[in-house]
């Protein structure tokens, strides 16, 4: 039987404060594996910042995937437009949609006249809870790029998340497509907060 070795890391909690070290964590695996491709969630653009910073001087692609406009408020992006800026002048590639694992989902949920919750979001519950909240973004942002087309399928992505702002967990995926969500493999734990 073979078997590699790899490291893993543990915050001690989750949060924004754990940013850099998951950009340098990102990077470090992703130069390990040979892995091209690192997809980062960014609902305001400092988080992708943070990760242009950390990615500075290697070959790798940063894709960055954001909340859908309207997330927060009806026809607003809650992305910075100058940090969007920077970031495509950099040749970030910046990919907003729908989440992969709530969207229309969240209407029917959320509504007093449907109600109930969906098996779309107890697949997104049962992530946040028994892994990490950052895990599941991480697996939603995945599933965002590659349907846009950001990421091919066949291909091992080094993917991010957080839980709430920032960078917490990171994770090496092997993307599918929403509509294939059960070929997607979450591959290694690079990151995550232990405790939740």
């Amino acid at each position: 039987m073979s078997f590699v070795t790899r490291n893993t890391y543990y915050f001690d909690a989750p949060g924004r404060e754990n940013t850099h070290d998951a950009a340098r964590f990102a990077v470090e695996r992703a130069r390990e594996l040979g892995v091209k491709k690192v997809v980062v969630a960014s609902s305001s653009g400092r988080t992708a910042l943070a990760f242009r910073d950390a990615m500075a001087g290697t070959d790798l692609e940063l894709i960055v995937v954001t909340h859908a406009v309207g997330f927060s408020k009806p026809g607003e992006w809650d992305f910075s437009p100058e940090a969007a800026g920077t970031l495509r002048a950099g040749g970030a590639k910046i990919v907003t949609g729908t989440h992969a694992l709530s969207g229309l989902e969240r209407a029917i949920s959320r509504s007093s006249k449907l109600g109930g919750s969906s098996r779309t979001e107890a697949i997104a519950e049962a992530l946040r809870r028994t892994v990490a909240v950052g895990l599941k973004v991480a697996v939603e942002c995945v599933l965002i790029a590659a349907d846009q087309g950001a990421v091919g399928v066949d291909e091992e992505v080094i993917a991010v998340g957080g839980t709430a702002t920032g960078a917490d967990t990171v994770c090496v995926i092997r993307p599918a497509h929403t509509a294939s969500f059960f070929d997607l493999q979450v591959r290694e734990i690079v990151a995550m907060p232990r405790n939740r």
